[in-house]
């Protein structure tokens, strides 16, 4: 209790942008302890259900969890290290920049499951659909908490955690395509459209995964 109350007196004495960067950086966590526990269960999940049902959509849904899943993991450690207090303003930059590199390469990872999960669509699930519904609930929720990541990401000018946000919105909007993919395989038998619609994410994955593994200015 005495430490909480000289933390809150130092802070008090601190610069307004100085306040608000350490609020922010606060936030931020919050953000990524709720991301890590929301994959770990979904990937625990995913790849538990994916192996007793023989289902390799399911367990490429997995393994796309354990792609966010390291990248949050990337993101804890970088804010951390800011939140500690201990590090200067360069070491605070050094972290920033691989950890952004890190979650940079993770986007290229997510751009291989995408190509995976596209073709295996097209050319070998082909009209098999009854495997997707049980791993959508939880990836539809993450757009809403990537939402306020990006709003923090541009506070802090964080190129990783901007990146972070990317991962999951992307997963949320494969999710919707999913779900409209199997409407249409089932009112029109247009069981390649989530395939093709996800292919489509690919260069716009591609340039977020560039910008944060080259670093410079995050944009809002």
């Amino acid at each position: 209790m005495f430490a909480r109350t000289q933390t809150r007196r130092l802070d008090e004495t601190q610069p307004p942008s100085v306040r608000q960067r350490s609020a922010d950086v606060r936030l931020a966590l919050c953000l990524t302890y709720i991301t890590l526990g929301w994959m770990t269960i979904e990937g625990a999940a995913s790849l538990l259900l994916g192996w007793a049902s023989n289902s390799l959509l399911l367990e490429a849904f997995g393994i796309d969890s354990v792609i966010e899943l390291f990248s949050a993991g990337v993101l804890l450690w970088r804010l951390r290290v800011e939140a500690s207090g201990r590090a200067d303003d360069a070491r605070v930059e050094a972290v920033e920049h691989r950890a952004s590199r890190l979650v940079g390469y993770t986007l290229y990872f997510l751009v291989a499951y995408v190509v995976f999960n596209s073709a295996y669509g097209l050319f070998i699930a082909h009209r098999v659909t009854d495997t997707h519904e049980i791993g959508l609930v939880a990836k539809i929720g993450m757009p809403i908490l990537a939402g306020y990541k990006l709003k923090v990401a541009a506070r802090l000018n964080s190129r990783a955690l901007r990146a972070d946000a990317i991962e999951a919105i992307m997963c949320g909007y494969l999710s919707i395509v999913l779900i409209v993919g199997l409407a249409a395989t089932r009112i029109l038998g247009w069981w390649w459209l989530d395939s093709v619609a996800a292919l489509a994410l690919i260069p716009f994955l591609i340039k977020e995964g560039r910008a944060a593994i080259s670093g410079g200015e995050c944009c809002s």
